[in-house]
């Protein structure tokens, strides 16, 4: 192992976006590697500002084992305030590691990788939890980028949308979103100002926000059979959560930082409240009735990141487009 590559966010999202069934496919697979110990995910790390607490860099380490093993970390910084100068909120780069040297031999612009990954696990959590033959009406709460590739990743899958709702705190990026569903996915989409209608009528609602306290309460209507994609994880406060079925990525994981799970396991002291994971629904040792709304609550572990991006890298170097940094490590010349 000597070369180092780079590989630009042009080329990751082409990777993304030419087979994005097989990103959704890589990501069941590496959840049930995960849940066969086959993974080595450790807490994320915030770097936060006192001057400036709405903005983060987070570190997210993981190991990948199998009959490809890979080790890296990505480094994604979210700074709300971008949007105000028409920047996008997160940026993230991704590097890989070689398992057998811990050399890193290639550095992905990962803001693309971790859109599509916290996408296809949301499609995949509606391919495996949603009740009776998919979802007919979408309510979308967040009109971000999320949202948009989420929308991508279950048009991909053949999701039969017959109604697409848009729901934000700014009505034009709501508008947009609609707009970018009914143009690309052919989806009969329309922005909604009345929020407790809209989750009354949704037979499936993703959660994407920027909200740091639960803002979804008793005073909202779910009912049975509803599959909630909580991405943003914090939306959701305990009394609702704890009269819901709910299924995590990884225990550990989502009951920290305050979620939407680990307020109810405080406000509660239990974690009965959880049905399983992901995982455990896939192998089918857990079974969920439809008697009560689902909710799935991703953490987003670094180890989908790091499946995804290894994936890009392979297919970037095979097809010619990963740039090689000639002389990156100079003492290898040396052997």
């Amino acid at each position: 192992m000597s070369a180092f590559h780079v590989i630009d966010g042009s080329v990751a999202q082409d990777v993304i976006g030419s087979a994005p069934s097989d990103i959704l496919d890589i990501v069941r697979e590496t959840y049930l590697q995960h849940s066969h110990g086959a993974t080595v995910n450790p807490n994320s790390y915030f770097l936060r500002f006192p001057h400036d607490p709405g903005a983060r860099i987070i570190a997210l380490p993981a190991h990948l084992g199998g009959d490809a093993p890979v080790s890296g970390l990505k480094w994604i910084a979210s700074y709300p305030q971008n949007v105000d100068q028409n920047l996008p909120r997160a940026s993230a780069v991704l590097l890989l590691n070689d398992a057998a040297t811990g050399y890193p031999f290639a550095c992905l612009e990962a803001s693309g990788i971790s859109a599509a990954r916290t996408a296809a696990s949301a499609a995949l959590a509606v391919e495996t939890l949603a009740d009776g033959d998919g979802p007919k009406t979408v309510l979308f709460v967040g009109a971000g980028v999320i949202a948009r590739t989420v929308s991508d990743f279950l048009a991909a899958r053949t999701t039969e949308v017959r109604e697409c709702l848009v729901h934000d705190h700014v009505d034009a990026y709501a508008e947009t979103f609609a707009a970018y569903t009914a143009d690309t996915h052919g989806w009969q989409a329309r922005a909604v100002d009345r929020i407790d209608e809209a989750l009354a009528a949704a037979d499936l609602i993703v959660l994407a926000t920027t909200a740091p306290e639960p803002w979804l309460t008793d005073r909202h209507t779910l009912r049975p059979g509803q599959l909630v994609l909580n991405l943003s994880l914090r939306d959701i406060h305990p009394t609702v959560m704890i009269k819901c079925h709910n299924v995590l990525d990884d225990l550990d994981h989502c009951l920290t930082a305050r979620t939407s799970p680990h307020l109810t396991e405080l406000e509660y002291g239990t974690r009965d409240f959880i049905d399983g994971t992901l995982a455990d629904v896939l192998r089918g040792d857990v079974t969920l009735a439809h008697d009560r709304p689902t909710v799935f609550s991703p953490f987003g572990l670094g180890v989908l990141d790091l499946a995804v991006g290894h994936h890009i890298y392979r297919t970037a170097l095979r097809t010619g487009r990963a740039t090689e940094i000639p002389g990156f490590f100079p003492e290898l010349k040396r052997w």
